[in-house]
């Protein structure tokens, strides 16, 4: 129900199917509190509240401080609507305070039910425009008008997401210049913005601090590159699949590298895979001269890594390095890794996928494989890993060509390792399982593809003193016999068990208090 009703005097607010309850009791009179009113900031509500107010008071009496904690504790934008319309009141401060706003298909028509929301939401912060599964029978997408319109009638906006917007061009881009406090950008296919488009924001914004590019296949020009460079305001750079910006050209960023905290670049393999590893495209690529002294968090996938130069010199500079993902890039090298946890004492999270292709060019030297002699000095230097994932791509026997048993046992005794997933490393068998009991910090554990792994090296699970999540997906040599012990130790929290061909539900049955069981064996076939 979405009105207010009185009971004797108790007041009940009810929105949809949520009731607000405020822990504490209040006492009014005249409109003010009794009894100090601690704040309700960052608390989670209870799933039903009460207001206890004297039987005198109405809801138009409630303190404004007190529903904006409702609110503000309100995250699905549902229950806020539910309850904005409650009551006049509660509909008017919901208006002044809502500062987020996600619109799509919708949004019909688009510019005048923007405006509408604009002028209803004058304080609106952060807008996000999602297109994903628009269909010309859905109406017409917001355009360049629509961004006009935006920018200037929301006046407060500092963060904007755009994705699947295809009507929007650098026309409407441009608009967004005149957004002064816009701190983030994120643009999620926009196959009709340039590079230009990309300049103008960057010539305009002057505070923009991230910006994500992901799948805008004619942002080809690279001199906003050069313009950030120049600025040094950019915190988070995501480029993913722009088809027209490579590795090399990041060195453009010149001296922002010392204020970039997040990188993360993907290039589409699938359109760049004959021309990225080609060694002259290798060699093409610059030295890269600038420190990077404050990136936290480094994402790299599809990328080739040239020794000495472009991606490689960030990797050796990034001291205050906490988290690395490193996904089928070309030429990463021991000398590499090993540079990097010699600086990175922080690290806390790495994450690999190699590639098991090694007749390609760059790969016939041995030099540009990472082998146990990373692994060893992960375990020397990496004091506070934490999380360490590795992935081999499919391929006959990958692992076997890289990584060995004793190197994974040598950085799980040597690392307080929280979290482990193995993914095609074939090297991994029950000896491996039995290693495992001795890391005391061990929480998850994830085998993916790890045939070596039986029945056996299976009830050692029951050992690990940590271990609360088991993932087990792939895995020949599981069966319902090796989760019998689970059932009677019931530690696990939860137990996810996907496509292993000798494992049934119902030996699943009991093993964690949360099961989750999926069997599809196409992948066999």
């Amino acid at each position: 129900m979405k009105r207010s009703e009185r009971n004797g005097g108790i007041i009940l607010v009810s929105a949809s199917t949520i009731l607000l309850e405020v822990e504490t009791t209040w006492e009014y009179k005249k409109g003010v509190p009794l009894v100090d009113k601690p704040s309700l900031s960052g608390s989670h509500l209870p799933s039903s509240t009460l207001f206890l107010i004297d039987q005198k008071e109405t809801m138009e009496e409630l303190p404004d401080h007190l529903v904006w904690d409702i609110f503000r504790n309100l995250h699905k934008t549902d229950d806020r609507n539910s309850l904005s319309v409650s009551c006049k009141r509660f509909y008017s401060l919901d208006n002044e305070q809502r500062q987020s706003l996600r619109i799509g298909c919708g949004l019909v028509p688009a510019p005048d039910a923007l405006l509408s929301l604009c002028k209803r939401f004058p304080n609106l912060s952060k807008v996000e425009i999602v297109y994903s599964g628009w269909m010309s029978k859905l109406g017409k997408q917001l355009d360049d008008q629509g961004l006009l319109l935006l920018s200037t009638n929301c006046h407060s906006l500092s963060d904007l997401t755009l994705s699947y917007c295809t009507f929007i061009t650098d026309v409407g881009i441009r608009h967004l210049s005149s957004c002064t406090k816009l701190s983030s950008l994120k643009l999620n296919f926009a196959p009709r913005i340039t590079g230009c488009g990309v300049l103008s924001v960057a010539v305009g914004c002057k505070k923009l601090k991230i910006l994500h590019l992901i799948r805008c296949l004619n942002v080809a020009s690279v001199e906003w590159l050069e313009y950030f460079g120049k600025l040094e305001v950019l915190e988070e750079l995501c480029i993913k699949n722009c088809r027209g910006v490579g590795e090399g050209d990041l060195v453009k960023l010149g001296t922002s590298w010392r204020k970039l905290r997040v990188l993360k670049f993907e290039v589409d393999a699938n359109y760049r895979n004959m021309k990225v590893y080609d060694q002259l495209a290798v060699e093409r690529q610059r030295k890269q001269l600038v420190p990077c002294e404050n990136l936290l968090e480094v994402s790299l996938v599809n990328c080739v890594i040239a020794p000495g130069r472009g991606l490689a010199c960030v990797l050796r500079k990034c001291i205050s390095l906490e988290k690395l993902h490193l996904d089928m890039c070309i030429g990463v090298s021991d000398s590499d890794i090993i540079a990097l946890v010699q600086e990175a004492k922080q690290l806390r999270s790495i994450s690999l996928r190699v590639p098991s292709d090694f007749t390609l060019p760059l790969l016939n030297n041995a030099t540009m494989r990472l082998t146990d002699e990373s692994l060893s000095a992960i375990a020397q230097h990496c004091s506070k890993l934490e999380s360490f994932k590795v992935s081999f791509s499919d391929g006959e026997f990958p692992s076997l060509l890289s990584f060995t048993l004793q190197g994974i046992i040598t950085l799980i005794k040597k690392c307080p390792i929280r979290e482990l997933s193995l993914d095609h490393v074939c090297s991994f068998n029950d000896v491996g399982m039995e290693a495992l009991c001795s890391a005391q910090n061990l929480e998850i554990l994830e085998l993916v593809h790890c045939q070596e792994v039986s029945d056996e090296g299976l009830v050692l699970v029951s050992q690990l003193p940590s271990l609360t999540v088991l993932k087990l997906s792939k895995c020949l040599g599981v069966t319902d016999d090796g989760l019998i012990p689970l059932a009677k130790t019931h530690k696990l929290e939860l137990l996810v068990v996907e496509d292993c061909p000798q494992v049934s539900r119902k030996g699943v049955n009991g093993a964690a208090t949360s099961v989750s069981f999926r069997q599809d064996l196409s992948w066999m076939y």
